[in-house]
């Protein structure tokens, strides 16, 4: 992991841009730890720097209880090379949903399964580098992002200890299968009225998922319309679970 820049908030957060290998990302730390912080892993659907208005925002606001945030660019996001594949599966996925037809179960595994098959070990990679830092240490919970990456993450990440997942994305039926061996502690958001993805879809992950202890947040409004309270319930559930 190299440190490329820095600024400090004035609310005392510093953030550092950082690459690992060619995998851009950035780390955002709260002024006023005294110890190690526990970590918080930002997941994001897009590249960086168009999503960085509402991760800084996110990042903020867990440093305000303590955590460390932490994030980095998807495969095929922001300056990282495209994949033709995915593109042509994207393609398929929007000429489906503007026909007004059903989303083919092969177009969504064709779109999600190698970002999962890539990003997750590329998250892996990035764990083992922050928790190197002194001052930063465990627990480590993740939230947000493409659901499928958050399920991955949870099944084969033992670092990882509690959940936040943004229910609006396709998911692969394998996902499904994988989402029963998830164990850890969940709270999933799902926007009631998103027009992009299937509600029942997420409706039935969620009953797929084996924790014991598993919350779902449902608000009306769409895909962007995350109520302010929903955040902070998010909070709570990361300092219940990880402080």
């Amino acid at each position: 992991m190299q440190f490329i820049s820095e600024q400090r908030f004035d609310d005392g957060v510093l953030e550092r841009d950082f690459t690992l290998g060619e995998i851009p990302g950035i780390l955002w730390t709260p002024g006023s730890a005294s110890a190690p912080a526990p970590l918080i892993l930002i997941g994001h659907p897009g590249g960086l720097r168009q999503m960085y208005p509402r991760l800084v925002a996110r990042a903020r606001h867990s440093a305000a209880e303590g955590f460390a945030a932490a994030t980095i660019e998807l495969p095929g996001s922001g300056e990282r090379p495209r994949s033709a594949a995915a593109e042509q599966a994207r393609a398929d996925l929007r000429r489906a949903v503007t026909a007004g037809e059903p989303v083919d179960d092969e177009i969504v595994d064709r779109l999600v399964l190698p970002l999962v098959e890539k990003a997750v070990p590329e998250w892996r990679a990035a764990l083992d580098a922050l928790l190197s830092l002194p001052e930063i240490g465990g627990p480590v919970g993740y939230s947000g992002g493409v659901i499928s990456i958050g399920v991955r993450l949870a099944v084969v990440e033992p670092r990882i200890s509690a959940a936040l997942l943004f229910a609006g994305s396709y998911v692969p039926r394998a996902i499904f299968e994988e989402a029963r061996q998830v164990t850890i502690p969940l709270h999933v958001l799902l926007q009631w009225d998103d027009e992009g993805n299937d509600r029942q879809m997420a409706l039935d992950l969620f009953d797929a998922f084996g924790s014991k202890e598993k919350t779902l947040h449902a608000n009306m409004g769409g895909h962007t319309g995350v109520p302010q309270f929903a955040g902070e319930e998010g909070n709570r559930f990361f300092v219940r679970h990880l402080k």
